[in-house]
């Protein structure tokens, strides 16, 4: 690391700390050559793999595009900034961590739509809805069928009633 008050190419570590906000490394150095000390941020740098859509054409993968598809679901409902901000956070790392080079596009719609079935089910639905693209509204109506038999009791605390009983 090059002195930024002098130029001198050799600095030494003084203190290392792991900031748990960015994951990134905060070091305190101190020049050789002028003594003087000053800070650096160490973080990794990771890539997305390409996204292969069903048509088999590839393109790079996208957090705004994931954002607007989620948002969308979300419109209207309310649920806390910091859950929806974690939605994002946990499929944004399931995507980076994949651990080919590229991930199929299918793949990516069920990892948000598993992270959208922990935090909103009437949001899950809508990306479902578009996502899935039903044929009619009997398969559809038996998606959230078997939606409502599959909740665990923690989720039927926190969703309202997704269809009434008839």
């Amino acid at each position: 690391m090059r002195c930024p008050f002098c130029g001198e190419p050799e600095t030494k570590v003084i203190d290392s700390r792991l900031s748990s906000e960015t994951n990134a490394i905060k070091r305190r150095r101190e020049c050789i050559s002028c003594q003087k000390r000053f800070n650096t941020n160490e973080h990794f740098e990771l890539s997305y793999p390409r996204v292969i859509k069903s048509d088999k054409s590839s393109e790079l993968f996208s957090e705004e595009k994931i954002k607007k598809g989620v948002n969308l679901a979300l419109e209207k409902r309310i649920n806390p900034i910091e859950d929806i901000e974690n939605t994002f956070e946990n499929v944004f790392q399931k995507c980076l961590t994949f651990p080919e080079k590229e991930i199929p596009s299918k793949l990516i719609g069920e990892i948000v739509m598993n992270e959208l079935l922990a935090l909103d089910h009437v949001a899950y639905l809508r990306f479902a809805s578009v996502y899935l693209n039903f044929e009619n509204k009997d398969s559809f109506t038996k998606f959230i069928k078997n939606l409502e038999k599959d909740l665990s009791p923690e989720m039927r605390k926190r969703q309202k009633q997704l269809l009434d009983n008839d």
